[in-house]
């Protein structure tokens, strides 16, 4: 406090700068200007009467005191509902926090005891989900029995589960397989149950969905591409040996099995239809059922922050298609499952991409589309179309015994 005195007598005093002040005190330059600076501002003039303690009580008055009790703690659940917000953060809230009670909390206050709050709740809860954003996707470890009436056989249907991020709303159905079939129906009938589309497919590495399992790059089946297209969403598959990355669908995995294939497992199921409405009962109970240590439900929350972010279904219902690759045959045509289709002539011998559905066959080459045909069930035969002949082909096959006759 003495060094305070000293700062102002020098300075009225004797005249210093305040950089000759510093010098003689050996104080630093911006301590000896924030002196100067508070005592302009107080009012005061020189030489004061006021003691060292009166003087520093001037200078450097304390804060308000607001007892702590007074101060009005956040509410973590608003706090962390909101940063599952596009673009909310930390940040962004304290600043709305403060508006809103100014004498509150400072920032390092307000995100050390958010993170403290939220260590506290379920994994599944603690990770921060934009709305919208991201859909995990995965077949449980179990399977459910389902009894052939007639012959009395015993199959195992999958269980193909769908955790949406930001709400944990869930949605489960029976397969007989987690072939692409079945894989890419079930992401077609998940879309249609959540009645739209997020942003961001997050798929295990399972084989029906990644053919090549790469840390950085892995490769998206042809066909699950083609659903996602459709749809409008990216294909970004869990990183191997990142837990985190499926830690919420292995949680919702985990989830089904206890609520719902737990309580189905004493019942006998004659058809995968009967297994299937038994599920969604299940599914719809579990989605209301509340949450342990944060308030609402799966269903509540999906209401609030996930549905009205989510992307409008597309305008026409999705159609199964399988991806080949094909190699063109001297006589301009592709087989596929046993039946044959011209392509142009020009690509004899180059390899193509064919995309088949229950009703056409497209051709494509380097991306784009070269030909199109319907789908024949007929093995052995061909289909050909006259602009992918050669001229020579089209004249020849244009001769007929009549045009030989005249």
């Amino acid at each position: 406090m003495r060094k305070i005195q000293e700062v102002l007598r020098l300075k009225f005093e004797v005249g210093l700068s305040a950089r000759q002040v510093a010098i003689s005190l050996q104080v630093g330059r911006a301590s000896v200007g924030e002196y100067l600076n508070r005592f302009a501002a107080s009012g005061l003039t020189w030489p004061s009467a006021l003691t060292d303690a009166e003087l520093q009580r001037h200078l450097f008055p304390p804060p308000p005191a607001v007892p702590s009790d007074q101060r009005p703690v956040p509410d973590w659940v608003h706090v962390h509902a909101e940063l599952r917000r596009p673009g909310v953060t930390l940040a962004l809230l304290w600043q709305e926090y403060r508006l809103a009670h100014p004498q509150g909390f400072q920032y390092s206050w307000f995100c050390e005891h958010y993170r403290l709050w939220a260590a506290k709740i379920d994994v599944v809860m603690r990770q921060e989900h934009r709305a919208g954003e991201k859909l995990f996707v995965d077949y449980a470890g179990q399977t459910a029995a389902v009894i052939d009436q007639r012959t009395g056989e015993i199959r195992q249907a999958q269980i193909f589960v769908a955790v949406l991020g930001a709400s944990s709303y869930t949605f489960a159905e029976a397969t007989w397989s987690q072939k692409l079939p079945d894989w890419l129906g079930s992401h077609a009938r998940c879309f249609a149950f959540f009645g739209g589309t997020t942003q961001i497919l997050v798929p295990d590495n399972l084989r029906s969905g990644v053919t090549k399992a790469h840390r950085y790059e892995p490769d998206i089946n042809p066909s699950y591409r083609d659903l996602a297209e459709h749809y409008g969403v990216a294909v970004l598959p869990a990183r191997s040996r990142k837990p985190k990355d499926k830690a919420k669908v292995e949680v919702g995995v985990q989830v089904v099995e206890r609520w719902i294939l737990a309580v189905l497992r004493n019942r006998q199921f004659f058809s995968l239809g009967e297994l299937n409405t038994a599920i969604a009962l299940l599914v719809d109970r579990l989605n209301q059922k509340p949450f342990k240590k944060l308030p609402g439900s799966r269903r509540s929350a999906f209401e609030g922050i996930d549905q009205p972010a989510l992307q409008a279904l597309p305008e026409h219902p999705y159609v199964y298609a399988e991806w080949k690759k094909v190699r063109v045959h001297i006589d301009y045509h592709v087989e596929v499952d046993g039946h044959y289709y011209s392509v142009p002539y020009q690509l004899v011998k180059h390899q193509l991409e064919v995309r088949l559905t229950a009703k056409t066959v497209e051709c494509f080459h380097a991306n784009q589309r070269v030909a199109s045909h319907l789908r024949s069930l007929h093995k052995g035969r061909h289909t050909t179309q006259t602009e992918h002949m050669p001229k020579s082909h089209r004249e020849h096959a244009e001769w007929t015994p009549q045009r030989l006759i005249h």
